[in-house]
């Protein structure tokens, strides 16, 4: 059973990233096509969208790690 709830951690890991990458380009997007501002906002939206993505991976990583240190000790 640990190993199901480790892999869904995972996965939910790879989830959450590829949604914050594409919801910072998606919300870059709508803001260059409202102020016409084309390629401005979808970089300022990736690099958001990346931040999001690494500082939230590490939140999620961490108690997987932890775990997995005290099934082995």
């Amino acid at each position: 059973m640990q190993r199901w709830q480790s892999a869904l951690q995972v996965l939910e890991v790879g989830w959450f990233i590829g949604l914050a990458i594409l919801l910072g380009i998606l919300g870059g997007l709508w803001l260059d096509n409202k102020l016409g501002t084309r390629p401005l906002f979808i970089i300022v939206g990736l690099i958001l969208g990346l931040v999001v993505a690494v500082v939230g991976a590490i939140k999620l990583i961490m108690p997987i790690i932890k775990v997995d240190d005290k099934g082995k000790s």
